[in-house]
């Protein structure tokens, strides 16, 4: 977890009055302007900051667990598309409360996304903020999913309010058994991997979350699917390897 800044006042001394005159008031003047820069940085240092903390999760139409053989069928084939979703369990960002609320960002890229090789720019993205929401923290959440996904979000051609809802097994990330919806327009579901999911008996974690996170666990796709408009393309791609649930915890 992102570990916080200590926030310790640090006393200033108070120069003086009789520090020696040299002959220069240089010198007094560059003891003074030290002393109001040193100033001026701890008070810096002691702003309060913000943090926001949650769950994360996102499919794919490209499995994220997989071996080299499957991985090299599906690059440039299949990938295009994904769905990330944040639920936030606490925190604020820019100045406003988000506890318990939710937002998706789904894309469809050019290319298979996180390919080392090929780019998958340019990517088009709609923005599906919670329902739950406020005016102001619709525009937070849409701010924040912005400031997580970058340039994936970059380019936003529609933004949408949905009733969103999430749920996850036991409240531990660690089940892997996740879901997350945004009405009947967006979808993600997953369970664990198991020993029976493997095929070529050498997979591991071939691509990384879209976005940065805590920690990420590779899980089975029970849902991924999106109805909206916007992106020219619906899709449903279950029964893969091709998701991921984890934790965030970022500062702002």
């Amino acid at each position: 977890m992102t570990a916080f800044p200590g926030s310790a006042k640090t006393p200033l001394k108070t120069p003086s009055s009789r520090i020696p005159y040299t002959g220069s008031m240089k010198a007094i003047t560059g003891t003074a302007l030290s002393l109001c820069i040193f100033a001026a940085t701890a008070g810096a240092a002691k702003l309060p900051t913000s943090s926001v903390r949650g769950e994360y999760l996102e499919a794919r139409t490209a499995d994220v667990y997989t071996g080299p053989c499957f991985a090299n069928g599906e690059v440039g084939q299949t990938g295009r598309l994904a769905i990330m979703g944040w639920h936030i369990e606490k925190g604020t960002f820019q100045g406003v409360d988000l506890e318990g609320l939710s937002v998706f960002g789904v894309v469809r890229a050019q290319g298979t996304l996180g390919d080392y090789i090929e780019t998958a720019y340019p990517v088009k993205a709609i923005v599906i903020v919670d329902q739950k929401a406020s005016p102001e923290q619709q525009l937070a959440l849409k701010a924040f999913a912005k400031s997580m996904a970058g340039d994936l979000l970059a380019d936003i051609v529609r933004v949408e309010v949905q009733p969103i809802q999430f749920s996850m097994k036991d409240n531990n990330v660690h089940s892997r058994t996740a879901e997350m919806t945004a009405g009947t327009m967006a979808k993600i579901a997953t369970r664990p991997l198991t020993g029976d999911d493997q095929i070529c008996h050498n997979e591991g974690v071939w691509y990384e979350p879209l976005t940065h996170v805590d920690h990420a666990m590779a899980a089975y796709t029970m849902a991924n699917s999106f109805e909206g408009k916007g992106l020219g393309e619906t899709w449903s791609y279950p029964e893969k390897r091709s998701s991921f649930v984890a934790t965030f915890n970022v500062e702002n």
